[in-house]
């Protein structure tokens, strides 16, 4: 092989994802390359191809534009030496685009019939080839998902390999002696309480001790006295880890299971616990038993350890926000037992909130604390002690275990931030009536809401009469809208991407603010747009698939972009949290391959696209 063919089959053997081709392949390929040169400003295709083809930059640059919205189009990205150029290989793709060079270029030029040829053997070079930049973003979240079935446990199993069935009931006008003796006898730790074969509740040992025995209740009397009603409830198609996070965020150890509405069986946390070593499950259950601030804190250094592990495992980053937002979930509601232990029972009830992240069931190890507290209205201004001392308590408390306060002071222990349901209220009618874009922006956090502990009902109360005014307002959606398209991918790359140019961050993209907070927001809005209650970002967007709000499409799409960008993170925080460093949301491009990087500008391109949809909609 002559010195020019060696450099070019070099050339093309280092580039995504001709790299996975045989050398007899790459031999075909530089067999059918011709050698084209473009002057700066010659759009492309060059003058004498006519067919659809493939182009390798050996040296210069082109720059890529869409010209769906105006004569000087907008520009989409840049390729630099290295980069492939196949917007030209599907004559269906032409009529929108414009390739521009920035300056000389030398291109490697390929016929796209040939090639397809040469590559028909290699379905994963041909599909890189044929599919849109949404569609190779799915095989590759698909791609994802099967190794995290392979590699991980709960994860991916179905509650059905665990439950007992069928669930052992008992009526509910029967005696609590009758539960005692029943459970006995079958060497069981609860039964289901039923009303004329409906599930009414259910009864634990644990209900036996201290609602019976401790309170000197009869035996005789009828064991809905001490059921415990308002059962959460899992159906038989969820997943293992679904049930793990519902026991671990409500801190119940029994979990009836549901096949097509009907009671099926029961699962517990010792079934699960036989399944996973150093998991949620386990981590919640220390958390309960400690006493102390700082054994709370000494169990909170175990948190990055298991993100780490999760990681490895291949686990979603779906699973991973949710599984620390569970345990993070536990800190709190321990924290709060605490402090109740030390300053006696609230004067009227409340809910302790998360925000944000960790309302979404998003957060990792290491984050900052957002929280607040709605409480009864039938608080008078002499209870606000109790619950400033309370909030100052548990923020404390957050903080040693290493999560930090909260940069914009998004916390209960600000007064602001605790208050009654009425008061509520009131913010939630100014942020929607009179949406001031600079206060909204800062707002926006509250339109993310879940309760950690407490009277849910409160929460639940406020919630509803928001969603019925979000979804009347159009001018609160235009607002909310602009505040979010401030936040865009870093498309306008060159030679890769725009990155960070100073700073202790230097040549990295923000894999947060540029790519996930996007479609973050535009799942708020569309949740806020069509009055959907769910806060889970992932959970937004598949509610709002096929709502006047959102296609089907565009919702899968965004679900792909969203976790494919959140493998990144994970994958990028675990190898920060391996060397004991401070982990970000920082990456480099150069710490993941060329062809996912390849799908990293699929996610952007994906992004881009709804945001441009929704700017449209409210321009």
């Amino acid at each position: 092989m002559s010195t020019e063919l060696a450099d070019i089959h070099d050339f093309i053997k280092a580039i995504e994802p001709f790299n996975q081709l045989s050398d007899s392949a790459i031999g075909q390929v530089i067999n059918q390359i011709s050698i084209c040169y473009v002057r700066e400003g010659e759009p492309l295709p060059p003058q004498g191809i006519d067919q659809p083809s493939l182009y390798f930059l050996r040296k210069g640059a082109l720059a890529y534009y869409d010209m769906s919205n105006g004569e000087d189009g907008e520009l989409l990205g840049k390729y630099g030496e290295g980069d492939i150029c196949s917007v030209f290989c599907r004559t269906d793709r032409k009529e929108n685009i414009k390739v521009i060079p920035e300056e000389d270029t030398l291109l490697c030029v390929i016929d796209y019939e040939e090639l397809k040829v040469i590559i028909k053997d290699y379905p994963e070079v041909f599909a890189f080839f044929m599919n849109t930049a949404g569609e190779r973003l799915q095989n590759k979240v698909a791609s994802i998902n099967e190794e995290a079935i392979v590699s991980s446990t709960l994860m991916n199993m179905s509650i059905s390999d665990f439950y007992h069935a069928p669930a052992v009931t008992i009526d509910s006008k029967q005696s609590i002696q009758d539960a005692a003796i029943k459970m006995t006898e079958l060497g069981f730790s609860c039964l289901v309480v039923v009303t004329n074969d409906e599930l009414a509740g259910i009864v634990t040992d644990k209900d036996l001790r201290r609602r019976c025995i401790a309170q000197g209740l009869a035996v005789t009397q009828p064991v809905s006295d001490i059921m415990t009603s308002n059962v959460q409830l899992i159906d038989v198609n969820h997943s293992a880890h679904d049930a793990l996070i519902k026991m671990t965020s409500g801190r119940i150890h029994h979990l009836p299971v549901t096949k097509n509405g009907k009671l099926a069986g029961m699962v517990t946390v010792t079934d699960l616990m036989n399944q996973e070593g150093l998991n949620a499950v386990n981590m919640a259950s220390t958390i309960r038993k400690a006493n102390t601030v700082v054994e709370l804190a000494k169990i909170a250094e175990l948190l990055p350890k298991l993100q780490i592990r999760m990681a490895k495992l291949g686990t979603t980053a779906d699973h991973v926000g949710k599984t620390i937002s569970a345990i993070t979930g536990s800190f709190t509601m321990r924290l709060i037992e605490m402090a109740e232990k030390q300053i006696g029972p609230a004067p009227v009830p409340y809910a302790w909130m998360a925000a944000g992240s960790q309302a979404r069931q998003e957060q990792f190890a290491h984050s900052d604390q957002d929280n607040a507290l709605i409480i009864s209205d039938d608080m008078q201004p002499e209870d606000d002690k109790w619950f400033a001392d309370l909030a100052k308590f548990v923020s404390d408390g957050l903080a040693a275990c290493n999560f930090i306060y909260c940069p914009g002071n998004v916390m209960a222990t600000n007064p602001k931030w605790r208050q009654p349901a009425k008061v509520w209220g009131q913010y939630f009618d100014k942020w929607i009536n009179q949406p001031e874009p600079l206060a909204l922006m800062h707002s926006s956090i509250f339109f993310d809401l879940n309760t950690v502990c407490g009277d849910a009902s409160l929460l639940a109360g406020v919630r509803a009469k928001m969603l019925n005014k979000t979804k009347a307002n159009t001018l609160f959606v235009a607002h909310l809208s602009g505040n979010a398209l401030k936040l865009r991918p870093p498309l306008g790359f060159f030679r890769d991407f725009v990155l960070i140019s100073n700073g202790k961050n230097k040549k990295t993209l923000d894999l947060k603010h540029n790519g996930i907070a996007p479609i973050v927001d535009l799942a708020r809005i569309y949740a806020l747009s069509e009055g959907i209650e769910a806060v889970n970002t992932i959970d937004r967007l598949r509610q709002a698939s096929g709502t006047p709000s959102l296609s089907s499409k565009s919702a899968a799409s965004l679900i792909d972009a969203y976790e494919f960008l959140g493998m990144l993170r994970v994958e990028h925080q675990a190898r920060q949290l391996q060397a004991n460093t401070e982990p970000d949301n920082y990456l480099a491009p150069k710490e993941i391959s060329r062809l996912e990087r390849e799908h990293l500008k699929d996610a952007f391109k994906v992004i881009k696209s709804m945001q441009n949809s929704r700017q449209t909609t409210y321009s």
